[in-house]
């Protein structure tokens, strides 16, 4: 097959930014680059695409291979690049992200590349441009947060309104008053209220809730009224 001549090499790399929630935090997933230029830096989970791969294949086998991570809804977030992103080759990355139930997927997790889990406030310094990918993915999540209803796929099927606050908080990385949360979320009537109370967290004992789906898909823009300054807090 003839080539397009007089043309430069250009390799394509996919980079996974992975969020994670443990019931208290929001951490991101990182490993410890293997190769030069940075090996053993803190590092997001990267590798080139294969010739005969989509973007999305080599993304579901770079993630599997490098964490052990299998069935992880990934989404594409955005592709990088400028030309001296890496020192080494003229490479662009397509960067993908997600948020998981670290409890769903401990078992699945692999050490043989030092994949740990990390504070998002506490991360370490990390590789070439990875620290924008993460910043980009980070503002990605609050308007999915706020238009769709990933976060209560972290949460149990039942939950309490302060599990909601906490998950809510640590997304927008911001404190909301109780009363006007509480207020506020049930204002939208897309919760249903259960018989029983969580009596382990709280003396008097929080009422569990449910999401009702259905209402959530034919209003989903109701969620969007208890977040204080969205403007603000999606920026």
């Amino acid at each position: 097959m003839t080539k397009y001549s007089g043309q430069t090499r250009v390799l394509s790399a996919i980079d996974c930014i992975i969020f994670g929630f443990d019931g208290f935090d929001i951490k991101l997933l990182l490993i410890q680059r293997g190769i030069e230029p940075e090996k053993n830096k803190w590092s997001l989970m990267g590798g080139f695409v294969k010739s005969e791969e989509s973007l999305e294949q080599a993304a579901d086998r770079i993630l599997q291979q490098l964490t052990g991570l299998n069935g992880v809804y990934l989404e594409q977030l955005q592709t990088f690049s400028d030309p001296h992103r890496d020192p080494m080759e003229r490479t662009i990355s397509t960067a993908y992200f997600a948020l998981i139930d670290i409890h769903q997927y401990e078992k699945q997790l692999s050490h043989d590349y030092h994949a740990e889990w990390f504070l998002l406030e506490e991360r370490p310094k990390l590789i070439f441009d990875h620290e924008d990918m993460v910043k980009l993915a980070q503002k990605k999540l609050r308007y999915k947060a706020a238009l769709h209803p990933i976060l209560f796929e972290l949460l149990p099927q039942k939950f309490t309104i302060p599990q909601l606050q906490t998950l809510y908080e640590k997304i927008y990385d911001t404190k909301f008053d109780n009363r006007n949360f509480s207020r506020k979320v049930l204002s939208t009537q897309l919760l249903i209220k259960q018989k029983e109370k969580d009596k382990l967290n709280s003396k008097k004992g929080a009422f569990y809730y449910k999401l009702n789906k259905k209402k959530y898909r034919a209003n989903f823009q109701a969620f969007l009224n208890f977040i204080p300054n969205p403007d603000k807090l999606l920026m």
